[in-house]
């Protein structure tokens, strides 16, 4: 059912980072809810896998001394949802992948395996464009840091290179203090469904309430990788909390986005989605926030 041609598995991160460079055509394997499909299918017959699943010190979430939540990418979708420093500081993570799959994919499947296959719909992207993540990325040569929004690379193509494993996802203390935000997931079906399109608000509202100091905005299934909407932030950054710039906000998606035509919607679908769930992401965000509309 599986043609693997060998599996070497990792103890260590310093191990599966030698057993990759050893062997240039192995594919890493973490829960294995992507990679094992594809076995199965044929698309990666007779492969060679490095486990590091294993690893456990690629698994957990903490907050450094600085403030930063640290994510690792063996961290399951189940266990993000209930962490209590995702709940308190940045929960609507934690709501974007209670809607990956069904519990059972929940349960094994891990963020890094999310962000590193690199596609555009994947639930985890949007929203950890709109927490300004970073990526920490080991390899040979050491440690890197790599900003989520030059992670991606194309569609389905990350900045990894075959010898490097993605160790931690940093949100800063400053990309999440004051912030609210609300993520919308839209598809035909309400579970086991890929996204049609994803869009994550985020908003910081000043101390009355009364205008949006920052606002971010991120999209999944609206261009070729999972992106920022800069026009749409700079629209709504310093203006006031009223429908208006909700409208504002919401229609300037449209300067930035360039969703696809596919056989789960029209382009011109998907830019009228995002523009409506740009317009609700942005009310609730708000409302979280203790803002009035």
């Amino acid at each position: 059912m599986y043609d693997i041609k060998a599996l070497y598995e990792a103890s260590s991160v310093q191990e599966a980072i030698e057993l990759l460079t050893e062997h240039p055509e192995a594919h890493i394997i973490a829960g294995g809810s992507d990679v094992l499909i594809k076995i199965r299918e044929g698309r990666l017959a007779g492969c060679e896998l490095v486990s590091i699943y294993g690893i456990d010190e690629l698994r957990g979430i903490s907050m450094d001394d600085d403030g930063t939540i640290r994510i690792r990418p063996l961290t399951s979708f189940s266990h993000i949802t209930t962490d209590p420093i995702i709940q308190e500081h940045i929960n609507v993570l934690g709501e974007a992948v209670d809607m990956v799959g069904g519990p059972q994919i929940r349960n094994i499947g891990t963020i890094g395996g999310n962000t590193c296959n690199g596609v555009t719909s994947a639930d985890s992207a949007s929203t950890l464009h709109a927490w300004d993540a970073i990526m920490e990325i080991s390899g040979p040569d050491g440690i890197r840091q790599v900003p989520i929004r030059e992670f991606y690379v194309s569609a389905g193509k990350v900045v990894l290179e075959h010898n490097e494993i993605l160790t931690s996802i940093l949100i800063r203390k400053e990309s999440y203090e004051g912030y609210q935000g609300h993520y919308i997931k839209y598809g035909m079906r309400n579970a086991m469904e890929i996204a049609t399109t994803g869009c994550s608000v985020n908003v910081k509202l000043s101390d009355d309430k009364k205008t949006i100091e920052d606002a971010r905005i991120a999209y999944g299934v609206a261009g070729p990788v999972p992106m920022r909407v800069p026009s749409a932030e700079a629209a709504a950054k310093g203006q006031p909390v009223c429908e208006e710039t909700v409208e504002k906000f919401s229609k300037a998606v449209l300067s930035d986005i360039n969703p696809r035509t596919s056989w789960r919607a029209s382009k011109e679908f998907r830019q009228h989605l995002a523009v409506e769930l740009a317009a609700r992401a942005m009310r609730e965000s708000i409302r979280l926030s203790g803002g009035q509309l």
